[in-house]
């Protein structure tokens, strides 16, 4: 027996829409599917990060799941839908760009202080090494996981504030700040290994006696006795 050539036909793009726009979670699902790896494409030549790139294509669907009503259907489906991804990563990559220039004013050393306002010198430069520390480690992160982190621990918003600024789901926004925490924890330990290490490279002494050295102290030693 045939199968019916109707039920092998795929569904078109304007078809698809059409039900996406009746609330058919299959329909998108069926998009998303369709059309996963021609947006993480995009989205990866702008960030250079699997992880970071994923994130960014999860935005991108999201948005574009809010925008299919304006689709003009007379035009090409992919074509429209690729050109929303470069714009969208496009204005990821200024936002990102803009928020690394100010991390400086973002975080200062008020964000740190102490209950106590009278610290001593010390202290303070303590605090000054920890401020630039933290800088230093929100820099390496991904901006979407940077972004997280400063809104939530920094700014102090709640999550769902955070999911309004951002336009994301709560549950992406404690998946983001979770896994920018972590993240945030190996850099500065990352860091602080590093800055140890210099450390003892600088205390260490320049003129460490050589096996010469050593045989002329022994032998002097051994000529006194």
């Amino acid at each position: 027996m045939s199968a019916n050539p109707l039920q092998a036909q795929p569904a078109t793009p304007d078809a698809l829409i059409e039900r996406c726009l009746r609330g058919d979670q299959a329909a998108w699902e069926t998009i998303v599917r369709q059309h996963w790896r021609k947006v993480f494409n995009v989205a990866y030549k702008f960030v250079g990060k699997h992880d970071e790139a994923e994130d960014l294509t999860q935005d991108i669907f999201l948005k574009i799941f809010r925008s299919l009503d304006t689709f003009d259907r007379r035009a090409n489906f992919q074509t429209w839908l690729i050109s929303i991804s470069r714009n969208l990563c496009i204005d990821f990559y200024r936002s990102v760009r803009k928020e690394r220039q100010t991390i400086d004013r973002d975080i200062s050393a008020d964000d740190l202080s102490p209950t106590s306002k009278e610290i001593g010198p010390l202290a303070a430069l303590e605090q000054r090494d920890l401020v630039a520390l933290l800088r230093q480690a929100l820099s390496a992160l991904p901006g979407s996981l940077r972004t997280a982190v400063l809104l939530r621990d920094i700014q102090e918003l709640s999550y769902q504030e955070i999911a309004l600024r951002l336009n994301l789901p709560e549950g992406t926004v404690k998946s983001r700040i979770n896994r920018g925490r972590k993240e945030l924890a190996r850099q500065v330990e990352r860091l602080r290994g590093e800055a140890e290490a210099q450390r003892r490279s600088r205390s260490a002494p320049n003129d460490t006696p050589g096996p010469a050295n050593q045989s002329h102290r022994s032998t002097s030693h051994e000529s006194d006795d």
